[in-house]
């Protein structure tokens, strides 16, 4: 696959290898790692930095190793997922980002070009996710209300 904005192809970067198995030296087992996940995320942190500290703290390399289900999966399946999804939540920080240095610096075109085709992938992923019924159907993406939504 290509890059949405740019003329590059693909991504480098190493991979997790193939057969993704549990570990033999990964001793808890499926519903410790659920709990420990949904009192992580209880506290506040969304799923990837519960990933984070799972591996951290306790040396869990991989909870899909260990349950078959993606972290994600898992704390929705138990009633914890926030209104927002994690990645569009987080262009949204970094579009209101911009638009405070833009508020500052009126004359910086490469970030505002840049600021134009952030906006046009939060469009595109919220497409995504009102499809899979993940944020409501009303929800529209606009400068003001992106700058309410995040923390």
């Amino acid at each position: 696959m290509s890059r949405i904005h740019s003329g590059h192809k693909g991504r480098a970067g190493s991979h997790r290898p193939y057969p993704l198995t549990k570990p033999e030296w990964v001793t808890v087992s499926q519903e410790e790692l659920v709990a420990q996940a949904v009192q992580l995320s209880k506290t506040g942190l969304s799923s990837a930095q519960v990933g984070l500290h799972l591996r951290d703290s306790y040396g869990i390399p991989s909870a899909r190793a260990v349950t078959g289900k993606r972290l994600g999966v898992l704390l929705r399946g138990s009633g914890i997922s926030p209104e927002i999804p994690d990645d569009l939540q987080a262009l949204l920080k970094r579009v209101v980002h911009l638009q405070r240095h833009l508020e500052t610096h009126p004359k910086d075109l490469s970030n505002r070009r840049s600021l134009t085709l952030m906006e046009s992938r939060i469009r595109r992923l919220a497409r995504y996710y009102r499809q899979r019924k993940r944020i409501p159907e009303t929800w529209r993406y606009t400068a003001t209300t992106a700058a309410l939504q995040v923390e």
